[in-house]
């Protein structure tokens, strides 16, 4: 409820999750909005899946030892 989860589709070394990891924090726009990104991790799908809403789907090719790409939405303080 405070982050988002990505999954990386052509796995966890392409140089944009490598580049996330590197920085420690991102930018993402939805429906022309900014959100900042802080706390980026790699995580266990297993992990974190019971997080998400019960109807999301697991995409193809991903297992519970699947690694995908956790970030927290940078509080203003």
């Amino acid at each position: 409820p405070d982050g988002y989860l990505f999954i990386p589709m052509y796995g966890p070394r392409t140089d944009w999750l490598k580049n996330v990891l590197a920085a420690g924090a991102a930018r993402l726009s939805i429906g022309g909005k900014e959100i900042e990104l802080e706390s980026p991790r790699m995580v266990k799908k297993r992990d974190v899946w019971p997080l998400l809403p019960a109807t999301t789907k697991t995409p193809p090719g991903i297992s519970g030892e699947s690694e995908l790409l956790r970030m927290d939405v940078r509080r203003r303080g």
